[in-house]
């Protein structure tokens, strides 16, 4: 069952990581130019490193560690992800679910870097007032040749710092699209079975090449 749902989501996924990419830090430059700044920084990355061009998962790891990693809110996408099943997880359910899917969403996005090179982002005005905590960077995802994709990525304030918690592609959630997944795994085997099935397919995946 959840083989078959990341098959489905996996052009979702190569599409959001592009969204989610750049290392956000928003205490002073407006959110969509810093991400513009900081996109255009890892893109250049990827199209001179010869390394991750070839599928050096190590170095992209190292990438994304750098530039992603420490803006993301984990626990929040996971509690999202897994809704209301998340109210009767146990701390410990809760810790190692979170770890699995943080491993899952890392790992796919690794896999993607060797295809951002052919792609461009272009940004669409924000729409932001004083005060504002959660906010919605609009951008299109273009490669040349096809028809260009929206990428929006969710983001709000915690002790100071915006935090990424969810990517919509072409307007598809994608915290949503594993709410669906999660809940019927959690149906079918409890939030448990839940957890096994994410690390058996991390583990799989830790074995796996990176996909050009």
């Amino acid at each position: 069952m959840m083989s078959r749902f990341l098959k489905t989501t996996r052009s979702l996924i190569v599409l959001a990581g592009l969204a989610l990419l750049p290392g956000l830090s928003f205490a002073v430059t407006a959110p969509d130019v810093m991400v513009k700044e900081v996109s255009d920084e890892v893109l250049e990355i990827v199209r001179t490193d010869k390394t991750i061009q070839s599928g050096d998962m190590t170095k992209a790891l190292q990438l994304i560690d750098a530039k992603i990693l420490p803006h993301f809110d984990f626990t929040r996408m996971t509690a999202l992800a897994l809704g209301r099943d998340w109210r009767s997880a146990t701390p410990e359910q809760r810790k190692n679910l979170t770890a699995e899917f943080r491993t899952l969403l890392v790992r796919s996005y690794a896999n993607a870097l060797t295809r951002f090179k052919d792609y461009q982002i272009s940004f669409k005005p924000l729409k932001m007032q004083p005060g504002d905590t959660d906010v919605i960077v609009r951008t299109d995802v273009r490669k040349a040749g096809q028809q260009p994709d929206s990428v929006d990525y969710s983001l709000y304030l915690k002790d100071g710092e915006w935090k990424v918690f969810d990517v919509a592609v072409a307007g598809v959630s994608l915290i949503t699209s594993y709410r669906d997944a999660f809940g019927q795994e959690v149906k079918a085997s409890g939030i448990d079975g839940l957890i096994a099935s994410l690390k058996s397919k991390n583990a799989q995946n830790e074995g796996a090449p990176a996909k050009k």
